[in-house]
């Protein structure tokens, strides 16, 4: 087993920080480090409510006609860990180790690569008074990993450069170059139950391959809430009356539901209602024939129960809002601009609830969606609320930090890759605060990253600070 060596700049601060417990919403021990290193250097900083820190470094002489440039990463990390470790994330600092092929791991546990590269990068360049650099604002940002929420506290005001890299990114020679903004839509409806004296019926969906709803959602997979629904209206359209009896599937925004609970009472022949059913399936498993094969619709008669909702326009809504991928991007190949997924249905004690995350990377398409999904709610009558929601960063063609990474990289016979993402990153928030931000991502060759087998290659994060050196020197103009 090879050793970590600490007499690297970049990997001493890495294992500094492994030493500080800091999961998503445990970031302040973090940020009180940061802040005293800050402090011993007398370097100015700022500490806001989320604990989110900037700390900035005078230009070098030589660069201070330069334009200010701004480093970023995020302070917190996905705490995940194998069955029967008991390592605490809020309290247990990481035991690292390295194998024998050379890669950082922590034993049991998320290495928090994701994004602690960044943070040590930021760190070491910070400390390091030998390298030649222009005005430098280093952005150490919080809960990143539930949905960037400590970026969007920052403050318009705070933001000194119009030239960004982020430290998030992965692949050495590779920059993600645009992300999606995303919002959530919360679909309500209210119970008005009525007594039921009809015999009912479980549909009970399954077998999907769900994914990530950013990655995935171009793959026309099933989504288990949205079949469930459909299996129902194709049962009216039969002349097949049904009562709402509860309606559950999914489990995160998202994510595309693998399965989904749909309970109903009926008067119609049992025999009706299950060819419906086969109908129903077997063209549903055409449609999803080389995307979603393995689907899976089960029907059975239940216990009677006692109760219906006397209206169920939730179902109509489902059945009409639109649903997963809609637009690809015409400047990237292979990028998915707009999508939406209806990730969660939730059957609460006094209502049903909906859980919707849409993404673009264009604003105006984002907020076409929810307004068509607003249009919707009233014609139907449900309640609709907008909830969170992120800016996206729209593909640029030209950018001159890239041009400066492309001559960074010609000097080591590398030529860049330039990369895009329907998720959502931090680089939006920054877009939208300073919409003439030039933005690049950055960051070494790591692995598994939100899992225990989580590992970091340690020749590519000593290429990559490298880069990052050179990078940061480069920029004196």
């Amino acid at each position: 087993m090879k050793e970590f060596d600490l007499n690297k700049a970049q990997n001493y601060w890495f294992h500094a920080i492994s030493q500080i417990p800091h999961p998503s919403r445990h970031e302040k021990q973090i940020s009180d480090f940061i802040v005293d290193f800050a402090k011993k250097r007398n370097l100015y900083y700022k500490q806001d409510e989320v604990f989110n820190v900037i700390v900035e470094k005078e230009a070098t002489p030589g660069y201070e006609s330069a334009a200010p440039l701004i480093l970023q990463a995020h302070i917190d990390m996905v705490p995940a860990k194998i069955n029967g470790s008991n390592h605490v994330f809020e309290t247990d600092p990481l035991k690292l180790y390295v194998d024998a092929e050379g890669w950082l791991h922590a034993d049991g546990t998320t290495l928090g690569a994701d994004d602690g590269v960044g943070v040590a990068c930021m760190l070491a360049i910070l400390d390091d008074d030998t390298l030649e650099h222009p005005y430098l604002q280093c952005y150490f940002t919080t809960m990143e990993e539930i949905g960037l929420l400590g970026a969007m506290e920052l403050k318009k005001e705070d933001v000194k450069g119009s030239r960004m890299i982020n430290l998030d990114g992965g692949g050495e020679n590779v920059t993600v170059v645009s992300s999606a903004g995303g919002c959530n839509v919360y679909v309500h409806q209210k119970k008005e139950k009525v007594r039921n004296d009809s015999p009912t019926y479980r549909i009970h969906v399954s077998g999907l391959s769900g994914g990530h709803s950013a990655g995935n959602i171009h793959l026309e997979k099933g989504n288990a809430i949205v079949i469930a629904t459909r299996l129902i209206k194709e049962m009216e359209a039969k002349g097949i009356g049904t009562k709402l009896v509860s309606l559950e599937g999914g489990e995160k925004d998202n994510a595309i539901p693998r399965e989904a609970t749909l309970v109903f009472a009926s008067d119609a022949e049992k025999n009706a209602i299950q060819e419906s059913v086969r109908k129903s399936e077997e063209e549903i498993f055409t449609e999803l024939e080389f995307s979603d094969r393995e689907v899976k619709i089960a029907l059975e008669e239940t216990e009677t129960a006692a109760e219906v909702l006397e209206n169920a326009p939730i179902l109509d809504f489902i059945y009409l809002m639109p649903n997963g991928f809609q637009h690809r991007s015409m400047a990237l190949e292979g990028l998915t601009q707009t999508s939406l997924n209806l990730g969660v249905a939730e059957d609460k004690e006094e209502e049903i609830l909906l859980d919707i995350l849409i993404r673009s990377s264009v604003q105006s398409a984002l907020d076409d969606l929810v307004l068509r999904l607003r249009k919707l709610s009233k014609v139907l009558n449900v309640d609709l609320q907008r909830g969170m929601s992120y800016a996206g960063w729209n593909y640029e063609a030209e950018s001159g930090l890239r041009e400066h990474f492309k001559e960074v990289l010609k000097k080591h016979e590398r030529e860049l890759v330039e990369v895009a993402t329907h998720g959502g990153l931090e680089c939006g928030v920054f877009k939208a605060l300073n919409p003439k931000m030039d933005i690049m991502s950055l960051g070494p060759n790591a692995y598994g990253c939100h899992t225990p087998e989580e590992k970091l290659d340690l020749d590519s994060f000593d290429f990559f600070y490298g880069l990052l050196k050179e990078l940061v020197s480069s920029c004196k103009d």
